[in-house]
């Protein structure tokens, strides 16, 4: 048997690889690596190159397209701020249940705080980070403001 020690490499379908290519630099962050004309693909690193990549594949704008998602792991504080700066670049944070929110969610099994977004078009995003401490499976996916509740 194999032992994956973590996810190396992820990809998107994409009707506007410009408009996308900008969204993930610009909102995202993500390092730029390379771009392809044939096929119409870019590439870029998570966390550094060499250490995890995201390949966007440009399909048009054909019903044969997908809305997929992808988790980026991000430092708490960095996640507990993220709507308001999603927010500045006009894109909507969303709770678990893809409803608009100002605050991370947390989702008590693993533990981990998420905020989520989606991109131009239309894949969902995640921005995650595993918290410290035991799960607690039986609050199931609260809101930032109860999570934190609960530990003082």
């Amino acid at each position: 048997m194999v032992s994956p020690q973590g996810l190396f490499e992820a990809h998107l379908t994409v009707t506007d690889l410009d408009r996308a290519m900008k969204f993930y630099r610009e909102v995202v962050g993500l390092e730029f690596a390379t771009r392809f004309d044939e096929p119409k693909v870019a590439f870029y690193w998570i966390g550094g190159r060499g250490r995890s990549m995201l390949g966007l594949w440009a399909v048009g704008p054909g019903p044969q397209r997908m809305s997929l998602h992808v988790a980026f792991n991000t430092k708490l504080d960095e996640l507990l701020a993220s709507p308001k700066r999603l927010l500045a670049a006009n894109v909507q944070a969303l709770d678990f249940n893809r409803n608009p929110t100002e605050e991370a969610v947390v989702i008590g099994w693993m533990p981990a705080a998420s905020v989520y977004f989606r991109d131009p078009d239309g894949n969902m995003l995640e921005l995650l980070s595993i918290l410290p401490g035991e799960p607690r499976p039986e609050l199931g996916v609260v809101p930032w403001s109860r999570w934190e509740q609960r530990a003082k």
